[in-house]
């Protein structure tokens, strides 16, 4: 096949393969072709790129990392202000009384959190050629703001009287925000499927900084705040401004014309898309073929991500420092939040953010699964740390706020990366028109393995 050939426009992946051949011959139409492969030349890689337009000033890339940012920022300051939520489960003038709504809520908020993701993760799948990108990605935001806006009129209500009624309510606002935040998020993972890796790359790293965002917002207010339904203001105000300039950059992107170069392609208008029959009837993409290339790089989202929420913030949450009868305010009151909060976030914005200069092992390479099957070791370190109460476990093996400092920043650092990698790839390894649906199909992966975690999580606190 000579050079000129491959120099096609379903080549739009940053990543080059260690395995250099030009003397293969293609098996399918260039169109239908996988956006990367092992076989890829990289010259031919650079040479493509120069004929498509650039992405000036970065400008798609910060709209996608402020998306990414904005998928997570939101959720992660409805779910931060616990304290406001046990306050108002209590009793309003009595913040310091308990009740089985408020010892429980916390049990409820997960299962409240994570049945409506997966199912509507299983629904974004089915409409990804039943609606477009645009109507799932503004509808999610909407639904997403209309929620905020009711949570954010209704902090400073008394709601003591209706206290039953407001925590179903709260749990209703929980599955819907849930629901919608993963809707928008498994369809920008489609969206940003489209594009070269260092798009989703942007969205990923994105998503940590809502992360690492949140982490500081709570420290903040663990050491400024008076009052918890002034902070939980603050903390809904941001996440309704954050909505707000989410759907502003949505509309932003077809008026670019990096965007609409991969967003609708020729090739793309010229022939109908992956699942539409040929009288236009749309369909459910085909998940077979996605499937037979992406298994092994789903699997790795899958156990990247169970294993970071086995310990994260399960058991990383509940380390206490070894000198924590001096009184000192860094063993006491921001021990937990900096050491396992905000450090993590940080780690893990800082090993997503690595992949875009490094893309190592590649999407074939075996030592990928290999590396992620190693952060099982994750779960033994930090079960002999000093975590309390111990019940089960009395050995305390790491006695030192060193040990779990050290821990916490390579789980962190880890995830970022072995999580971002596969994440970014899947999309480029399938055909060019299954793009959209693999970026949704490894955002399934990612919640799933966040529910497996979770799940595990509570089994191995409760036998520590």
């Amino acid at each position: 096949m000579e050079e000129s050939e491959a120099l096609t426009g379903s080549v739009n992946s940053a990543y080059l393969s260690p395995v250099e051949s030009g003397d293969e011959e293609e098996e399918e139409e260039e169109d239908q072709s996988p956006l990367l492969t092992e076989h890829t030349p990289a010259r031919s890689l650079y040479t493509a790129a120069g004929h498509k337009p650039q992405d000036h000033y970065n400008l798609v890339y910060i709209i996608f990392f402020i998306l990414g940012v904005g998928s997570l920022l939101p959720w992660n300051f409805f779910i931060t202000a616990k304290h406001y939520w046990l306050y108002k489960l209590t009793n309003s003038s009595s913040p310091s009384h308990s009740s089985d709504l408020s010892n429980y809520f916390e049990s409820y908020l997960s299962i409240a959190s994570t049945v409506p993701s997966v199912l509507c993760l299983l629904l974004n799948f089915i409409l990804v050629n039943k609606l477009s990108s645009a109507v799932r990605v503004l509808s999610s935001l909407a639904v997403m703001l209309v929620i905020f806006v009711i949570t954010t009129a209704l902090v400073k209500v008394d709601t003591s009287a209706v206290m039953q009624e407001f925590f179903v309510a709260t749990l209703v606002c929980v599955a819907v925000v849930s629901g919608a935040s993963n809707i928008f998020t498994g369809s920008l993972f489609g969206v940003s499927g489209r594009f070269p890796m260092r798009i989703s790359q942007a969205l990923i790293s994105g998503q940590a900084m809502g992360g690492t965002l949140c982490a500081v917002a709570s420290v903040v207010d663990l050491a400024a705040a008076a009052d918890v339904t002034d902070s939980a203001l603050a903390f809904f105000l941001l996440a309704d401004v954050f909505v707000v300039l989410c759907i502003v950059m949505y509309l932003l992107l077809p008026r670019l014309t990096y965007c609409r170069y991969y967003m609708q392609s020729p090739e793309e208008r010229a022939s109908p898309p992956c699942g539409v029959s040929g009288n236009g009837t749309p369909s459910v993409p085909p998940l077979r073929p996605i499937l037979q290339r992406t298994a092994v790089l789903g699997l790795c989202v899958f156990y990247v991500f169970c294993v970071s929420i086995v310990v994260f913030p399960a058991i990383s949450s509940g380390i206490e420092s070894v000198s924590k009868d001096t009184g000192s305010p860094w063993t006491t009151k921001y021990f937990t939040p900096l050491t396992s909060f905000f450090l993590y976030n940080v780690a893990d914005f800082c090993g997503r953010q690595i992949t875009a200069w490094v893309q190592a092992p590649g999407p074939k390479s075996r030592l990928l699964p290999a590396l992620v099957a190693l952060r099982t070791v994750f779960v033994p370190l930090f079960i002999f740390c000093n975590y309390q109460p111990r019940g089960h476990i009395p050995t305390v093996l790491f006695a030192q706020d060193v040990y779990p400092v050290v821990f916490v920043s390579l789980l962190g650092l880890s995830n970022g990366y072995l999580g971002t990698l596969p994440m970014i790839y899947g999309p480029k390894v399938v055909q060019k028109e299954l793009a959209e649906a693999a970026g949704v199909v490894m955002s399934f992966f990612l919640t799933l393995g966040l529910a497996a975690g979770s799940a595990f999580s509570v089994l191995i606190v409760h036998y520590i």
